[in-house]
């Protein structure tokens, strides 16, 4: 439907932006003199530069936060493009590896102005084509307002994902404003079963149900942005808190973990504020959520603190340790600060699961004393929309229950699976395990 026009649609609305942007005289936004290497920037993908000795964790992600002025200006992607790069580049001379770089958008239900979703498609598979040359992914917010529902959005969300590449996107599911969105909840049970008919299930990667969320969470999909331009830094430092519970017991433990993140973290913060200073973006802070990866598993940082496998009795304890000593690190923080348990990003996570160590009900329990809810966490492909909106009402629930408490729900139901069975994913970035049960 979009893919022939899509060479056309960026030379229409790309091109002359960046004409206007470039040579726009003396009040251009850059000058002439730095057209060339920029337009190379927007064409092609910039190889990461060689990095330096480890320093234990790696920045998951730097993300721009920015206010589009519409759909079909792509401006403003250029220039959060251009900041990312400078900023990647000196983040990696100071020695840390930047794995992916992100911009979040404000809410795309704000951005409408007059046109249907089904109009924006054209203008967010241009701004996707733009962000995928330049290795960057995209968060477009909220596709609906909070607590609104609209026939056909499964079959929206379908073509989303089907005719781009690194949009994700979300839907509000609770507020203190207004409660508990039982619209959005039906809006968001019909888009995870629509998703889970693409990819074998794995769409539902990119779509959260975000419950209480703020802007300026760096992790996708539940980032969004409000304001003028700004920055955050989001960190994969689960193995920060292995090596802090490695030599401790429980009664030095949370003091070993803070001294620790402090230390690590308080130089990602100068970087900040350092990349910030006269660069007319904002530094928002870092989420200090340790964030997980295949090699760095906040399941076994979990294990080394308890000395029992992920879901047995001190599982919760743990988790409320952990969140307790995020929440007071002395840095600027921003995002869901808390702690992270995306089942099937762990390989430790992943195994407690097939292992049947804990349920998807005990998972919210964590969630009480931690968030950042459920995250990726695989169940029967023929779950049925009320059990899928259950379980979503369970979350914005919680959600509520306290001030702060940022959750969110991203659920997999998996094609021709039931509980019990063996999965496996293309995604690389996600391992191997067994469908857990919904009761």
């Amino acid at each position: 439907m979009f893919r022939g026009k899509l060479d056309k649609l960026v030379d229409k609305e790309f091109n002359p932006v960046l004409t206007h942007l470039f040579l726009g005289g003396e009040n251009g936004i850059f000058s002439t003199m730095k057209l060339f290497p920029l337009l190379i920037l927007l064409t092609l993908a910039v190889p990461g530069h060689p990095q330096s000795p480890s320093r234990g964790f790696r920045v998951r992600t730097i993300t721009a936060g920015v206010t589009p002025p519409s759909l079909s200006d792509t401006v403003w992607l250029a220039k959060a493009i251009h900041f990312l790069m400078a900023a990647k580049k000196e983040v990696t001379s100071a020695g840390y590896e930047v794995q992916t770089l992100r911009v979040a958008t404000s809410n795309l239900s704000t951005l409408l102005s007059g046109h249907t979703l089904d109009q924006t498609l054209e203008h967010l598979e241009v701004w996707d084509a733009i962000a995928a040359r330049n290795g960057v992914i995209l968060s477009i917010g909220q596709v609906l307002a909070p607590n609104q529902y609209l026939a056909g959005i499964g079959e929206w969300a379908t073509k989303l994902v089907q005719h781009t590449k690194t949009i994700s996107f979300s839907l509000p599911i609770s507020s203190h404003a207004l409660g508990v969105h039982y619209a959005s909840i039906k809006a968001a049970a019909e888009i995870i079963q629509a998703l889970s008919k693409i990819d074998n299930g794995e769409a539902n990667f990119r779509f959260t149900a975000s419950a209480n969320c703020p802007a300026g969470i760096p992790f996708f999909p539940a980032a969004f942005h409000e304001g003028g331009n700004s920055f955050a830094i989001g960190l994969e430092s689960a193995n920060l808190l292995t090596q802090a519970f490695a030599h401790t017991d429980g009664g030095t433990s949370r003091q070993k973990l803070k001294e620790l993140l402090e230390k690590n973290l308080r130089p990602v913060q100068e970087l900040g504020e350092k990349i910030a200073a006269g660069s007319g973006w904002v530094y928002d802070g870092i989420d200090a959520s340790p964030a997980p990866g295949l090699n760095a598993s906040i399941g076994q940082a979990i294990e080394t603190l308890t000395g029992r496998p992920f879901g047995s009795p001190s599982t919760l304890g743990a988790c409320a340790l952990i969140t307790d000593v995020l929440k007071g690190l002395d840095i600027k923080k921003c995002g869901y600060s808390g702690l992270m348990l995306p089942v099937i990003e762990d390989p430790v996570l992943a195994k407690r699961a097939e292992e049947k160590r804990y349920t998807v009900e005990e998972l919210l329990l964590f969630s009480s004393v931690s968030g950042t809810g459920l995250d990726v966490v695989p169940i029967p492909g023929d779950t049925p929309a009320e059990v899928i909106e259950g379980v979503l009402v369970d979350v914005a629930a919680l959600s509520l229950k306290y001030t702060a408490k940022a959750l969110s729900a991203r659920l997999f139901p998996l094609p021709g699976k039931k509980a019990g069975d063996a999965v496996t994913f293309k995604n690389p970035n996600l391992t191997a395990t067994t469908v857990m049960e919904v009761k």
